[in-house]
């Protein structure tokens, strides 16, 4: 395994020899400085746990401090002079740290599950020994590449809870809104570790997913125990290879999957292989009384093409088309179902329709809108949330930076900040000395500028030590996480 004082950035290498002389201390914030997501002005706080866990503990202790020190010099000096020269090769620190036996960093935080406005720090990091300021911000780029995904992913998966907590609570009686999404991303991430951590920040806000170790991620890291509690579900799903393999025989590929091979229960059989129209007015009407005689929902996905238009209809086609319907209308025509004590239609119990197919923030707002203006519960629908949204984003969609604030040096404390002129925007302008984070009302706003005896001074100050010298303080449960982010999950 490599040595995880060589898993930075070049640069952060020789940062020890270029600090100003008499530094002793270093504090550094974690902060999203902008949002590029309409209508999210605020960040989860999620994903800090598993990267102490994972690096900041366990692999530190097993591939640095447990290891011979000769070998983790010699492996750094070569890596180090090879590529930037024996000047940048000096390792004195390094050997002075692999001395002490374990790192001397304090990481302050926010509650994991809390709602961060814009701007606010989230995550404090200093150092508790005067000989290791350098090591503050060397851990930055570790630190950022794990956890700026997590948080990310979990602010936008709030943002379709919020959609769905409002439609539901139009359109539905007695639903769940926490099944109304499910996580389909996995397959379009660029790693297993990446999609597990993104995946575990959609099921803060839902329990649907199709990313197995999302769970294990889960249990290892927040002290969850599916054999316990709810963590997370699945759903007996077929794809179209399964399809495929009865031909174009699609009334006896149903006939078998929902009598033979799931007879109870949840299956959802996606529908669009050869002509989903066909199917819904064609086929399914001969399986109507399989489907209503069988305990269980049969789920009918669609996998292509507009996903609006497709659940709730197109009304610029012919009036006569099943495309001008839609999904939710056909299947209603098919099986009926019952209205709600809100008015609103709801399918029978026993099918159901998914669409996983090119879900975004606004589809699912705009179906949810139409499924309402037509009578329908929006619960009627279920929707597959896929790598588009979870994979398409970079640590700038909420521009998350690690800035240095405030130094000691030679003895003094100093407000040490960045304010380019350049910065059209404003928005990598950092705090200075520091922060305060405090609650008002339903944000997490900051106060900076403050000494560090005039911040220990705020004794409601929402940082709180999370892990101090190698050892985890503060440990967080999956389901506190999610009570604290939802009231009524």
């Amino acid at each position: 395994m490599t040595n995880p004082l060589l898993l930075t950035d070049f640069y952060k290498t020789i940062h020890h020899m270029c600090y100003a002389e008499g530094l002793t201390k270093l504090v550094s914030y974690w902060t999203p400085r902008m949002s590029r997501k309409e209508n999210i002005d605020k960040v989860v706080m999620f994903g800090l746990q598993p990267f102490i866990k994972k690096y900041l503990i366990e692999y530190f202790n097993e591939n640095f401090f447990k290891k011979d020190k000769e070998e983790i010099i010699s492996e750094y000096k070569r890596i180090i002079s090879i590529t930037m020269g024996d000047i940048a090769a000096d390792a004195s620190h390094i050997e002075e740290l692999h001395d002490l036996e374990y790192l001397p960093i304090e990481i302050k935080a926010v509650a994991e599950g809390e709602r961060v406005n814009i701007k606010t720090p989230m995550i404090e990091i200093t150092n508790t020994d005067d000989r290791f300021p350098w090591l503050v911000n060397y851990l930055e780029t570790l630190m950022s590449c794990h956890i700026w995904q997590p948080m990310t992913s979990a602010s936008i998966a709030y943002r379709y809870r919020e959609i769905i907590d409002k439609y539901f609570d139009l359109t539905v009686e007695n639903g769940e809104p926490k099944k109304a999404c499910g996580d389909f991303s996995m397959r379009g991430f660029s790693s297993l570790e990446s999609a597990e951590a993104s995946a575990a920040g959609h099921l803060l806000s839902f329990t649907g997913t199709a990313t197995i170790p999302a769970i294990i991620y889960l249990e290892e890291y927040y002290d969850c125990n599916i054999e316990k509690d709810e963590v997370a579900f699945g759903t007996p799903s077929t794809e179209h290879s399964v399809m495929c393999s009865y031909g174009r025989d699609e009334y006896l590929a149903y006939k078998r999957l929902i009598n033979e091979v799931f007879p109870s229960g949840v299956i959802s059989i996606v529908s669009d292989t050869y002509d989903y129209w066909n199917l819904i007015i064609s086929i399914l009407p001969k399986l109507k009384e399989d489907i209503l005689k069988r305990e269980g929902k049969v789920v009918i996905r669609g996998d292509s093409g507009d996903p609006v238009k497709i659940i709730c209809g197109d009304d610029t086609v012919d009036k006569n088309s099943p495309e001008y319907k839609g999904t939710v209308e056909l299947l209603w025509d098919i099986f009926g179902g019952t209205i709600n004590s809100k008015g609103y239609k709801v399918l029978d119990s026993h099918i159901g329709t998914i669409y996983g197919d090119s879900i975004t923030v606004e589809r699912c707002e705009e179906i949810c809108k139409r499924l309402m203006a037509k009578g329908f519960a929006v619960s009627n629908c279920v929707f597959g949330i896929g790598s588009y949204t979870y994979q398409y984003n970079t640590r700038d969609t909420f521009g998350f930076a690690l800035k240095a604030t405030h130094a000691v040096i030679n003895g003094k404390e100093k407000f040490i900040f960045k304010d380019p002129k350049t910065d059209t925007g404003n928005f990598k302008k950092s705090q200075k000395g520091m922060c305060y984070v405090y609650r008002n009302g339903d944000d997490i706003l900051y106060k900076d500028q403050l000494t560090i005896e005039e911040q220990s001074k705020c004794k409601d100050n929402l940082l709180t030590t999370v892990f101090k010298d190698g050892i985890l303080i503060k440990n967080y449960k999956l389901d506190e996480i999610r009570k604290r982010l939802h009231d009524n999950f």
